[in-house]
C-alpha cells in the first residue's frame, strides 16, 4: 500500500520506497521467525546468540551495538538467555562495571543446530531473487545504511 501523503514527487517516491522496505523486512523477518520457532528463540535472542557463536564472548555493551539495540533491551535479552542456561555473564575482575557475555556449552550446541537452519531459511527466502538481484539489493541496502556516516 503506497503512502497517502500528498507531497511533491520526491517526498512521495521516498515515502513509498521506505514503506516497501519496511514491509518487506517485516514480512521476511516474520516468515523466518515462524520457520525457526522450533528453537524457541526470539529474533533478538537468536541475534545475540549468533553474534556470540561467531565472534566469541563480547562485552554486553558491544553486543547491544552489534544488534542495534539499547543497553536496557540487551539486558532483557541476556537475562532470558541466562535463565535458560544458554549464555553466561562474566564480570571483569579488573573493572566490575564491565560485563562480558558468552555462550554456555548448551548454547553453543543449540547454535550448532540453529545456524544451518537459519541460513537455509534465508537462502529459501532469497531464492525468488536472481544472484544479480541479491547482489544489487545488498549494495543498495549498504549504501542506504551507510548514508549517516557520510
Amino acid at each position: 500500500m503506497p503512502t497517502h501523503f500528498e507531497g511533491n514527487k520526491e517526498q512521495v517516491r521516498a515515502l513509498n520506497a521506505f514503506i516497501a522496505l519496511m514491509r518487506c523486512a517485516a514480512s521476511v523477518n516474520a516468515r523466518i521467525g515462524r520457520r525457526e520457532s522450533g528453537h524457541n528463540l526470539s529474533t533478538a535472542q537468536f541475534g545475540a546468540m549468533e553474534a556470540l557463536f561467531h565472534l566469541g564472548e563480547l562485552r554486553q555493551c558491544d553486543l547491544a551495538k552489534k544488534l542495534l539495540v539499547t543497553g536496557g533491551n540487551i539486558t532483557q535479552v541476556v537475562d532470558g538467555l541466562v535463565k535458560r542456561g544458554l549464555v553466561k555473564r562474566i564480570r571483569s575482575k579488573e573493572d566490575r562495571r564491565v560485563v562480558r557475555v558468552a555462550l554456555t556449552e548448551q548454547g553453543a550446541k543449540l547454535m550448532t543446530q540453529a545456524v544451518p537452519d537459519h541460513v537455509g531459511n534465508i537462502v529459501d527466502e532469497f531464492s525468488v531473487l536472481t544472484i544479480a538481484e541479491q547482489n544489487q539489493l545488498r549494495k543498495i541496502c549498504k549504501k542506504l545504511g551507510l548514508q549517516a556516516e557520510q
